[in-house]
């Protein structure tokens, strides 16, 4: 019996000792919520989720950005410019004559030529004045197709980034280059061929066509040669493409800036929402006060 007042005693004085712990919590509470709303809530960061995540990077190959629609006109634009090279060396060897080709070791002048004497020894004064009256088309044609082509090929290999991580100034730079290039190409095609026209047209080369003709050579004429021809079509090729390249240029800046226009618009956007529940805590207190 003296047991039972005890229990009693033990469990009125645990269930006191629990209405006190629901009292201070009730108290407490009010505390607590007090806390709770002047804090700012919680949000969770993306990135405690995105580094769980192994990231998986696509990381492109070199020839990727070289071979885009830039890329493949600036190739292009390379190997016409070689080609224009060529054939100017072409159409300066053909229209030298053939005192010229025996000079270069193509064949013995004295067995394969019909030209003899007093004419034979014309045909080489005439050829030689010939050379030397279209020596500066040659000698101004070579350099400035050695020049565009390298400077092509320089940015041919600038290229093997994506756009938005190149440097401004370069894509500016080909943008430049390349509306440069056509007008040049143009004008240089104009001046080239009015050049050889004006060659053609002298009495030094109605003269050697005349010897020439008497022995059978009649493809050494004063029209404006093959060679000349193909000088004057790849040149006008290469300004063709240099137009498409500067379009393209063109279009690829806009691009890219509208890329970087669009991701400080996004990164502004997801800083925005972070910042603005710290703000509205404030706004409240200032308004009660």
């Amino acid at each position: 019996m003296s047991q039972q007042p005890r229990s009693h005693r033990e469990h009125r004085e645990r269930n006191g000792d629990h209405r006190r712990y629901r009292d201070d919590d009730r108290r407490s509470s009010p505390d607590r919520c007090a806390r709770s709303s002047s804090r700012p809530p919680y949000y969770p960061r993306e990135d405690e989720h995105v580094r769980d995540v192994p990231r998986v990077e696509h990381q492109d190959s070199k020839c990727t950005h070289i071979c885009s629609r830039r890329g493949i006109v600036l190739i292009c634009a390379v190997l016409t410019n070689s080609l224009v090279l060529i054939c100017l060396i072409a159409a300066h060897m053909v229209t030298s004559g053939m005192s010229s080709a025996a000079s270069l070791g193509g064949f013995n002048i004295n067995s394969n030529f019909n030209l003899q004497g007093t004419e034979l020894q014309q045909v080489r004064e005439l050829d030689s004045q010939i050379s030397q009256m279209r020596a500066p088309g040659v000698y101004g044609g070579i350099p400035f197709s050695l020049v565009f082509a390298a400077i092509s090929l320089v940015f041919v290999v600038a290229s093997n980034k994506p756009p938005h991580r190149m440097p401004r100034k370069l894509l500016v730079g080909s943008l430049v280059f390349q509306a440069f290039g056509t007008v040049a190409y143009v004008v240089a095609v104009g001046l080239y061929l009015h050049f050889v026209i004006g060659v053609n047209a002298t009495d030094v080369c109605k003269r050697r066509e005349r010897l020439y003709s008497r022995n059978g050579y009649t493809w050494m004429n004063c029209d404006v040669s093959g060679a000349d021809a193909a000088v004057a079509l790849f040149g006008l090729i290469t300004a063709i493409l240099y137009t498409v390249g500067t379009v393209l240029t063109f279009q690829t800046i806009r691009g890219v800036k509208r890329y970087l226009q669009e991701r400080k618009r996004r990164e502004a956007d997801r800083h925005q929402p972070r910042s603005q529940p710290q703000r509205v805590p404030m706004r409240a207190e200032t308004t009660s006060v």
